[in-house]
């Protein structure tokens, strides 16, 4: 478990890591559902993927999502960050019941767009909903992925501790980093480190200081994207 305070950036910087990069749009309708995002390309590959969506009130195009894509990138990693097929055929609210299915669909077709693409290990993963189509995704097909990055992991809904979204923990079999705020509605640190013992792979909690279930704090703002990666390459090595 690590804890995210505000702190110099300094090493960081010795990481190559900045705060901008290029991204240009990504389409792709060969196929249902289809594919629209945006992808961040590194100007200095280290050889890995990560494939990234929104949480089920947002899209591809939310500050959150943007600058973590920026800072993987600007590290190396190739980046898509796309919608998942409720968002394109609905432009705003919340996915529907039955939607959940559609969506990993939609997961597992980015994911085999970019395996087609690009070479290295691979990492799945989004925002709340997201996230959690990714890991439910993992569970069922361990070969999606090589591991998961999860940005505020919704495990309960808000003030219902008792309705835990754990029942496909103990099918997890790849690595796991979540990133999760302090003052998370969807799920307290103590909540969360409960639950991660339900896995079997390796995995982390990146604590951060503050921070609601968008991830964004004034204190933290510059800096969690890149401190999120730095744990990151961290924990992947």
């Amino acid at each position: 478990m690590r804890n995210l305070e505000p702190q110099s950036c300094h090493r960081f910087k010795q990481m190559n890591i900045t705060p901008d990069s290029m991204f240009t749009p990504f389409v792709d309708l060969a196929t249902d559902p289809p594919v629209r995002g945006f992808l961040h390309t590194p100007s200095q590959p280290s050889g890995g993927t990560i494939v990234l969506t929104h949480g089920a009130g947002a899209n591809c195009q939310s500050k959150l999502l943007i600058e973590v894509s920026n800072a993987f990138a600007a590290s190396g990693f190739a980046v898509l960050r796309f919608d998942l097929p409720f968002r394109s055929e609905r432009p705003h609210g919340p996915p529907s019941p039955g939607s959940a299915a559609r969506d990993r669909d939609g997961l597992r077709r980015a994911v085999a767009l970019m395996k087609e693409r690009e070479r290295g290990p691979l990492f799945l993963g989004g925002h709340s909903y997201g996230g959690r189509q990714a890991t439910i995704l993992v569970s069922e097909d361990s070969q999606v992925a090589d591991g998961l990055l999860l940005l505020s992991y919704p495990l309960h809904p808000p003030q219902k501790p008792n309705q835990l979204r754990t029942s496909h923990f103990p099918k997890l079999n790849k690595p796991a980093f979540f990133v999760h705020g302090t003052r998370d509605p969807f799920g307290t640190i103590q909540e969360m480190n409960a639950a991660l013992k339900l896995i079997p792979a390796r995995h982390a909690l990146f604590e951060v200081d503050g921070a609601g279930h968008d991830l964004l704090v004034k204190k933290t703002l510059g800096e969690l994207p890149v401190r999120a990666v730095a744990e990151f390459h961290a924990f992947v090595k």
